[in-house]
């Protein structure tokens, strides 16, 4: 369930002296992950200053959950991306009993070779904790992303990833690393799925991480932008906002347009389409996007409730209950399990109801 469960995972620079006040105001409200970041995000000589400010972060916090200004359930599960495995025994010890509250280590430019470096060390830390603190590599080095190497960087990853299964909450895709060894960049305009040479590999991600046997949810890759000139025509119709909100819906649809988060849509329904779950964000703003766009449609749930229903072996095809495609079972068991888990974490929309209810 938890795999499953981080949605949109706000990235912040661990130098941040706002993250437990931005949790306790509600400033973040919905957020469901967040990661603290020692590596790209702060200078390199800012290392010990983030490092002790996460400490007192996360004191913030237990101190606000002690007084009751706030619950367990308004804390985001709470990451910390580090440069290297030193710094993951540094941050532990230095987190003490507030180490509860960390639910787990973003590993950077993960490959084969440092890899098990980290996940030998998160076995050993995870010896001394009161609960699991899990790991999540990042795909985003040069081996996994030339195509030379790619084939086999990726499956000894999978082969190093099997052996800690345990440990692994979700893989993450590096796209903005991946897109630097080519010197490009996409546009507010534009998805990740529009650059070829990262749509390539993000294919083979999928392909080597989310089979059947032993899948791996691999999460979507950071959208980065929050406010653009826009030079392509705009992608979200106005009909999902003004057939319910009519004036308002039309409101919100422009401020969406204006802050470029129909590009983000737009990503978050590819991403959603090619079976990658939640998503990189870099701004409070994206949270309420990412997560309408995670809760079920009604229409899913009754797909996938008719096909688990009918998965008794006497049966290999029904209609759907919108009467507008055809369910088969066996091909459509695992997605429609999927679906059943997402329905228990995000909800499921209304009959008539979609994403624009939830933004408006």
């Amino acid at each position: 369930m938890l795999e499953y469960a981080l949605g949109a995972t706000l990235y912040m620079p661990a130098t941040r002296k706002t993250i437990a006040q931005d949790v306790i105001s509600g400033k973040l409200k919905g957020l469901m992950s967040m990661v603290l970041c020692l590596e790209d995000a702060i200078g390199d000589n800012l290392v010990p200053e983030a490092e002790s400010m996460i400490k007192f972060q996360l004191q913030q916090l237990t101190l606000a959950l002690r007084e009751g200004t706030i619950t367990s359930a308004d804390i985001p599960l709470i990451f910390v991306r580090i440069r290297n495995v030193e710094q993951m025994w540094r941050v532990t010890h230095l987190l003490g009993q507030d180490a509860v509250l960390l639910t787990g280590f973003v590993f950077p430019k993960f490959t084969a070779k440092n890899g098990n470096l980290y996940l030998e060390t998160l076995d050993k830390i995870n010896q001394y904790q009161a609960k699991p603190i899990y790991g999540m590599p990042i795909l985003e080095s040069p081996e996994i992303m030339y195509i030379e190497s790619r084939q086999k960087s990726l499956i000894e990853v999978k082969q190093l990833l099997d052996s800690y299964r345990n440990l692994i909450l979700n893989v993450r895709i590096g796209a903005t690393d991946f897109s630097g060894l080519f010197g490009l960049r996409r546009s507010p305009d534009m998805t990740i799925y529009d650059i070829a040479v990262i749509r390539s590999c993000i294919d083979n991600i999928i392909n080597v991480f989310t089979r059947q046997e032993h899948g791996y949810v691999v999460s979507g890759p950071v959208w980065e932008f929050y406010s653009s000139e826009r030079v392509l025509k705009p992608l979200l119709r106005q009909r999902p906002f003004t057939d319910n909100f009519g004036q308002a819906g039309e409101k919100m649809r422009d401020a969406l347009l204006n802050h470029y988060v129909d590009g983000l849509l737009h990503e978050i329904v590819l991403d959603k389409a090619n079976g990658l779950i939640g998503k990189t964000i870099i701004h409070p703003s994206h949270i309420k996007p990412v997560q309408a766009l995670c809760v079920v449609t009604h229409e899913e749930y009754m797909d996938a409730c008719s096909i688990l229903a009918e998965s008794h072996g006497n049966t290999g095809v029904v209609s759907s209950a919108y009467g507008n495609k055809m369910n088969e079972i066996k091909p459509h068991t695992r997605w429609a399990q999927k679906i059943m888990i997402k329905s228990k974490i995000y909800g499921v929309f209304h009959e008539q109801h979609n994403f624009t209810s939830l933004l408006t």
